[in-house]
């Protein structure tokens, strides 16, 4: 059997896969996306692709505050990791990350999660992301495709995505569609969100707080305690790795294309106009299920970067 971080890094590389994902767009899900207690978001149910609304966004910031049904497994130094097992005998759970971000501001965090060619910068896992078109002013749909240690298959994942800002906060939410000129690759494994968002807020001129949430299918078969070691070392340790990079942006962003921000003014955007009717729900049960539980340890550094990667 392979080492267990490598197991745990295909889980966590989804997770922090971003669905920060590309950058300049997010969507969100139709009605009653919020699944308190486990129960699956009624976008993953629906057939007919919806852009959420106000009471998605506020239903999404419900509940990352909600603490029943979560299990705590991480703490420290302003930086909390909680999972919530959906069902014991897959890989299928979610996941709620909160960690303080000293001397970065809201507005900082959510360009550094919209901007596409920073995350090209800092995030090492990345094979390679787009944006395909978009669909309102706040709602786009984007593919990413990220690295798994060897001799597991690479991921990718089509998602629609939309953002709000809310005051001093902001969400960022999005969940798996399929599009007809995107279909799964070979030397992929076409993995699913079922919902995945942000949640920034806002502590004063130069903090805030950013939880992350996420109900995620990465396809396959993964052994249960991949869900453990993820939780507890590797979904933190990119936690900090997003904090760094949020603390090099300011200086990064001078240099580059200072004044593009889509995401802030939507009259910048050259991206094509896709339709609803285009888009339908990716439901996981419709993919092919690969078992990769049995494969043997390769010694490969796919995925393996450093937290200080240069990102200038």
């Amino acid at each position: 059997m392979r080492d267990d971080a490598e197991q745990a890094a295909v889980l966590n590389a989804f997770f922090t896969s971003v669905f920060t994902d590309k950058g300049s767009s997010r969507t969100t899900a139709p009605r009653s996306t919020v699944c308190g207690g486990g129960e699956q978001p009624t976008m993953a149910k629906e057939q007919a692709v919806q852009v959420p609304d106000d009471r998605d966004f506020s239903g999404f910031r419900a509940e990352c505050e909600a603490a029943a049904g979560w299990s705590l497994t991480y703490s420290r130094a302003g930086l909390a990791v909680w999972v919530q097992l959906l069902e014991p005998d897959k890989s299928l759970h979610r996941i709620k990350c909160q960690m303080e971000c000293k001397d970065v501001a809201a507005e900082t965090l959510y360009d550094v999660l919209h901007d596409i060619e920073y995350r090209k910068k800092w995030d090492t896992n990345v094979i390679e992301t787009f944006d395909i078109g978009k669909l309102t002013v706040n709602a786009d749909v984007g593919y990413y495709a990220w690295k798994c240690p060897k001799p597991l298959k690479n991921r990718d994942v089509i998602t629609l995505r939309s953002w709000l800002p809310m005051g001093t906060d902001y969400i960022i939410m999005n969940y798996s569609v399929k599009h007809p000129k995107y279909p799964p690759r070979k030397d992929m494994v076409r993995a699913v969100s079922i919902l995945t968002g942000y949640w920034i807020q806002g502590k004063g001129a130069t903090n805030c707080a950013l939880t992350y949430l996420a109900q995620v299918d990465p396809k396959g078969s993964l052994p249960k305690w991949v869900v453990n070691k993820s939780s507890q070392f590797l979904a933190p340790k990119a936690m900090k790795k997003m904090y760094k990079a949020c603390l090099k942006y300011p200086d990064w962003k001078q240099k580059h294309n200072p004044h593009f921000k889509p995401w802030l003014f939507p009259e910048q955007s050259t991206l094509p106009a896709v339709a609803l009717s285009e888009l339908s729900i990716q439901h996981a049960d419709s993919l092919e299920h690969i078992d990769e539980s049995a494969l043997s340890e390769t010694k490969d550094d796919r995925g393996e970067a450093s937290d200080e990667d240069s990102v200038n």
